[in-house]
């Protein structure tokens, strides 16, 4: 078993999934306004957090992270592992006296940016490279220890003169990632791999420090893992072949999830993730950098933050170098990428058969105006399903369809809900709006018109009309 970085195509691949992979790693690290006073900031460190075992066993929050995925890797393979986390590391504000000693204060106020006392995540890495062959019975356990530290770091005015400094403490972190594999019965030469990382610290939670702000700095924060083969593929998890479907339901996530990553229809690296992702993510092209969303939000961040007032811009400057580098992106964008931002169009439907020619309409006619439309009626409309009519007052059972839908969605699948209408959009799709059987807020849903919408073939009708 080696630790070094891998050097060949998976590297690439690796590099590939990063870019998602440290989305994932900075999700709400730091929240518009970018401020260290601002209330949701305050409350940091939501995703993927490893506790040390001593002070999660009462809590909510677990000590370790699990991951099963099947793979078939041929022989020779080598599996290579590099699991990532953030540190938090204390950092705290100390104002020069005249007499040359130090004193912490609540902020220091310098020209361009107000320091503040803030927890910064610095990324932690452990590698491992170990041959396929070696994760047969108790596979693989790598151990890993980063030991506690003080930086120092002196702060000057625009003079150049020393006014102050930032102290920097961090805390011990170890903990143990676990590789082991196994063949699968039956006549596919596959494999179920499991991750086990955990957090080992054996600090012991004291009476004036027992909350959670004392374990963060013991903690593995925004945890996740790149997996890759040399030689060999990944199943996907999501949308597995029919064969391994029974396999794939077997292999037991905890607080992780693995995704297919890197390029569309590669299968040799995997992302696992505390955030549920689809296969194959990718950060939107439009996005100029590190706005912790890297979607189209970014047109509303970048507008709101190039809104804040100085006073806020030079508190978020001085509360994170990150927090800093948005302020500089939304203040330097040029207007040609921020159009750039404004919408895209991602999915292109083919067309068949000619398009008939419209009549000519007038200037103040609107596109489409449905009170005019006799041909479509939400409330009358019916559909077929299952070879039933279906429309507003239908009984369903909902089946959300895997592809397409979120977790809110998949949440509903077996509850039985209402059809309140049948609508029709200008591409010819059907969606049914409902609201669901047995939900305290249907009828404020009912009267406000707002509802959950369904494709036809996600859901069954209840009952002939």
């Amino acid at each position: 078993m080696t630790t070094s970085a891998p050097t060949d195509t998976l590297a690439e691949r690796f590099a590939t999934a990063r870019q998602v992979a440290d989305a994932v790693l900075f999700e709400g690290y730091v929240l518009y306004p970018y401020r260290a006073s601002a209330a949701k900031n305050r409350l940091r460190w939501q995703f993927g957090v490893l506790v040390p075992p001593r002070w999660g066993a009462d809590r909510a929050e677990p000590s370790h992270q699990r991951t099963e995925c099947l793979m078939e890797a041929r022989a020779g393979a080598r599996l290579r592992a590099e699991l990532r986390f953030l540190r938090a590391q204390r950092r705290t504000v100390q104002r020069l006296r005249p007499d040359g000693t130090f004193e912490t204060v609540p902020e220091l106020e310098l020209p361009d940016r107000v320091l503040v006392p803030w927890d910064e995540g610095v990324e932690e890495r452990c590698p491992v490279d170990v041959p396929v062959a070696e994760l047969a019975g108790d596979g693989v356990t790598v151990p890993f220890t980063r030991p506690a530290g003080e930086e120092t770091e002196p702060v000057h005015d625009a003079d150049g003169r020393q006014v102050g400094r930032l102290v920097r403490r961090r805390a011990e972190i170890s903990g143990t990632l676990r590789l082991t594999a196994r063949e699968l019965a039956g006549p596919y030469a596959v494999q179920q791999l499991t991750a086990t990382v955990t957090n080992s610290s054996d600090w012991q939670p004291g009476p004036d420090a027992d909350d959670r702000d004392a374990a963060l700095p013991r903690s593995l924060v925004a945890a996740h893992l790149l997996l890759g083969l040399t030689a060999g593929r990944f199943l996907s998890q999501t949308d597995p072949p029919e064969w391994a479907r029974g396999a794939v339901a077997d292999c037991r996530n905890e607080h992780a999830w693995p995704v297919l990553a890197g390029p569309p229809g590669s299968a040799d690296v995997v992302l696992s993730a505390p955030i549920i992702l689809a296969d194959h993510p990718a950060i939107a092209p439009e996005s100029p950098g590190a706005l912790y969303d890297a979607l189209e939000i970014d047109e509303i961040l970048t507008l709101r933050t190039a809104a804040l007032t100085d006073q806020e811009k030079r508190e978020a400057r001085g509360t994170d170098p990150r927090a800093a580098e948005v302020i500089a992106l939304a203040d330097g964008m040029p207007p040609e990428v921020l159009e750039r931002l404004h919408g895209a169009v991602r999915e292109l439907r083919a067309a068949t058969g000619p398009d008939p020619t419209p009549e000519p309409a007038r200037p103040d006619t609107p596109w489409w105006d449905p009170g005019a439309d006799d041909s479509v009626d939400p409330l009358t409309d019916r559909i077929t399903v299952d070879g039933r009519p279906v429309g507003a007052g239908s009984r369903v059972a909902l089946r959300p369809g895997r592809r397409r839908t979120d977790a809110q969605d998949l949440f509903l699948h077996g509850r039985t809900a209402r059809v309140e209408a049948v609508l029709h959009d200008v591409d010819g799709g059907v969606h049914l709006a409902v609201t669901v059987e047995g939900d305290p807020g249907a009828d404020i849903r009912r009267e406000q018109g707002r509802f959950l919408y369904f494709q036809p073939d996600e859901v069954a009708p209840l009952e002939d009309e």
